[in-house]
């Protein structure tokens, strides 16, 4: 399925750009034999069902995540960013003990329990040399609910658990994608930055492409500055990022429109999407950013919105063959217009979290619809909005408060680039918000101007208790906001509290 997608473009289209990097460039039948090179290794080396790789993206990571699947193994692509300490826990978790990576991950992959294989210790080369004399070995056949990867989720408010995708979830979802929202004959030509131990890249900047027969440019590690220089140099048209990537190069004082010129679609995805960055994206480079809607357990896209689809604030309509819901506490179907949970189901919809069936059980329930606990709302066109996160719900004098309708309304301010809101322990209403906020380039915020700027668009209730300015804010791996670290820095600020 996934697998027999590389070998088929490979043979079709032997010479087209398949992935680069800053070291390396590989058509696609140079990364199907590469493929298979290490799909003998991993056969030779391993005895264990699950190989985890800890590469960055690159063009060896698609190589090897095809090998291990070439070698009949699942893949656990491993998060290079944790202590080793949290890396343990998923290495115990997932029952791995062969590991492949590269040599500056040394330090952390040699605390770990497990062996190691270094790409810098393989001959490579001369193997490629070596495989040029004979053919592909086929493909092994796969069943659509065979495990094709496991998956563990960032572990922002609980101990990480192991999403199991089949090769038919993904293979559905780089279809529907498609269908969906990538529909168009021409060649792309893809800018992976994001770590392909998260969902979004592995689909999105992976996958994805080969589906497309498109061309991909990696950046091991993200930077702003060498993600605008790939744009001008490398004619990128498809770019697949989260909000913070988007806003950090939106700071780049060096890049300038043409750069952006020839970008087909921009899909922004992950968390909110600050206005203040979707305005000055467009304003700056005439590009706009349109988002997406998914989960680690929904392969990971359930929405997007289209090319021609332009309006703030929305996710996109619903792709091809995901079923999505908006229900009350009794699971009651909502009317447009109203906020509920948001429940999905679809071949997208992951096997189960790995060897946890009662945690697999208390997000998917009898009739296989999954509960995201995200809150959204359809509008009378079928677009989906995200309104809030029920464990983020705040619980403000008896009223329920999602913090994205405070963050929507600071970013309004023209002088804020990006917010985010935590709930604080009150004596007197339970809980009040809390706001932090970056500021917009050159500009400068005034906590009781942002306050009152808030009260004059939100019941007072809502209205920020305080406003924290910030350089930057504290994000995970993928870029996500961690408010548990926001919490523990407003400790500081507020000891005893």
């Amino acid at each position: 399925m996934l697998l027999d997608a590389l070998l088929q473009v490979a043979g079709e289209e032997p010479g087209a750009p398949a992935v680069s990097d800053p070291t390396v460039t590989l058509t696609y039948k140079k990364l199907a034999r590469l493929a298979s090179i290490f799909r003998g290794i991993i056969a030779r080396e391993t005895q264990c069902e699950r190989v985890g790789i800890m590469l960055p993206a690159t063009a060896a990571f698609p190589a090897v995540l095809m090998g291990t699947w070439w070698a009949r193994k699942i893949a656990i692509p491993l998060n290079f960013l944790l202590r080793a300490e949290e890396l343990l826990k998923v290495l115990e978790d997932a029952q791995i003990d062969y590991i492949i990576t590269v040599k500056p991950f040394a330090e952390l992959a040699g605390a770990l329990p497990c062996r190691v294989r270094y790409l810098e210790d393989l001959p490579l080369r001369r193997k490629m040399v070596f495989a040029m004399l004979w053919g592909f070995p086929p493909a092994p056949k796969v069943e659509p609910n065979q495990t094709a990867v496991i998956l563990y989720t960032s572990g922002t408010t609980a101990l990480p658990k192991g999403v199991e995708l089949t090769f038919g979830n993904l293979h559905s979802n780089c279809v529907d994608c498609i269908h969906s929202i990538l529909n168009t004959d021409a060649r792309q030509r893809f800018l992976n930055i994001l770590p392909p131990f998260h969902v979004f890249g592995l689909t999105a900047n992976v996958l994805l492409p080969i589906f497309m027969r498109a061309s991909v440019f990696a950046i091991p590690r993200f930077n702003p500055i060498a993600a605008v220089r790939a744009f001008e140099e490398h004619d990128i048209t498809v770019i697949l990022a989260i909000p913070s990537m988007y806003a950090a190069m939106l700071r780049v004082k060096s890049a300038k429109p043409d750069a952006f010129a020839n970008i087909y679609i921009a899909l922004s995805g992950g968390e909110p999407l600050p206005d203040s960055v979707r305005a000055g994206f467009q304003e700056r480079f005439g590009v706009i950013l349109r988002q997406g809607y998914g989960l680690t357990e929904t392969s990971p896209v359930i929405s997007a919105c289209r090319n021609d689809e332009d309006q703030p604030g929305i996710v996109g309509r619903p792709i091809r063959n995901a079923q999505v819901r908006i229900v009350d506490e009794h699971m009651k179907n909502l009317p447009q217009g109203s906020d509920g949970e948001i429940l999905v189901r679809g071949p997208g919809l992951m096997k189960g979290y790995f060897h946890k069936p009662e945690e697999t059980a208390k997000v998917i329930d009898k009739e296989g619809w999954f509960h995201t606990g995200d809150i959204g709302r359809f509008d009378d066109k079928g677009f989906l909005a995200i309104t809030g996160r029920i464990k983020e719900m705040l619980i403000i004098g008896g009223e329920n408060v999602f913090p994205r309708e405070i963050e929507a309304v600071l970013e309004q301010h023209e002088a804020v680039l990006q917010s985010a809101v935590i709930g604080i322990p009150d004596g007197l209403r339970g809980e009040v918000p809390i706001a932090f906020v970056i500021p917009k380039k050159d500009a400068t915020v005034q906590e009781d101007e942002l306050r009152n700027f808030a009260r004059q668009r939100l019941a007072s209730f809502k209205t920020p208790k305080k406003v924290v300015v910030r350089e930057d804010l504290p994000t995970g791996p993928t870029g996500k906001i961690l408010k548990r670290k926001l919490r523990e820095f407003y400790e500081t600020l507020e000891p005893g509290r």
